[in-house]
């Protein structure tokens, strides 16, 4: 017989940990969606004559930005412009395909009410652009619990360099230490670990052994209850 999941109370998490602000990545976090971006690659590049595995996915580009995973798909540097056509290119097709399947990850909605009922600030740091956020924002009706939305355009380094939650903390004027971020990827763990940062793993994208340095490694927000 499968063990059931252990369920935990965020409320006593927050008070614990001392927690004034929760910062959510996007892609594996707030939407399920990571499946759908391995899809939307594998149909992009097939005219390519380009083939990605998952393994390669999971390892090399969730996580990071669109440049790094290009440069990684491509094996090359690339300049700004071209950087940017084939992101434009590639992300127009996993918005077509994702837009029919678009939906929160289970939990999330109870979840940001309770963290807005206790005082608690949110933002979301993620390596997408700022089109995907907004495909988001149209779908799914979560845009005002966020007090600011920082994505690759305002970064210099991906992850799992830490600037990306660094600079959200700024934006959100909390200590690092009194931040928990929400991930689903390697690159983005390590990002708000190093940022100085509680980190709680969604596991929609690894399997929780995957996970180090974690307070709690979880299937979906339904866990936090």
């Amino acid at each position: 017989m499968k063990t059931a999941e252990k369920k935990h109370s965020i409320l006593n998490y927050l008070s614990e940990h001392h927690i004034r602000a929760a910062i959510f990545d996007l892609d594996g976090t707030l939407l399920d969606n990571n499946p759908y971006h391995l899809i939307s690659w594998l149909e992009y590049l097939k005219e390519k004559n380009i083939h990605i595995t998952q393994e390669e996915f999971d390892r090399n580009m969730s996580g990071r930005t669109n440049k790094d995973a290009i440069e990684y798909i491509f094996q090359r540097k690339m300049d700004d412009g071209e950087i940017r056509r084939i992101t434009e290119e590639k992300e127009e097709v996993y918005r077509r395909i994702y837009k029919p399947h678009i939906r929160p990850i289970n939990g999330l909605l109870p979840l940001l009410n309770v963290l807005k009922a206790a005082g608690i600030n949110m933002a979301i740091a993620t390596s997408g652009i700022q089109p995907n956020i907004d495909f988001m924002f149209e779908h799914v009706p979560i845009k005002p619990y966020f007090s600011a939305v920082v994505n690759s355009s305002h970064i210099k380094e991906g992850k799992p360099h830490p600037e990306i939650y660094i600079t959200t903390a700024g934006l959100l004027g909390i200590p690092p230490q009194e931040c928990v971020v929400f991930e689903d990827s390697i690159p983005g763990v390590t990002s708000a670990l190093r940022a100085g940062m509680r980190v709680i793993a969604i596991t929609t994208t690894l399997k929780a052994n995957a996970f180090s340095g974690v307070d709690l490694a979880i299937s979906d927000y339904r866990r936090l209850f």
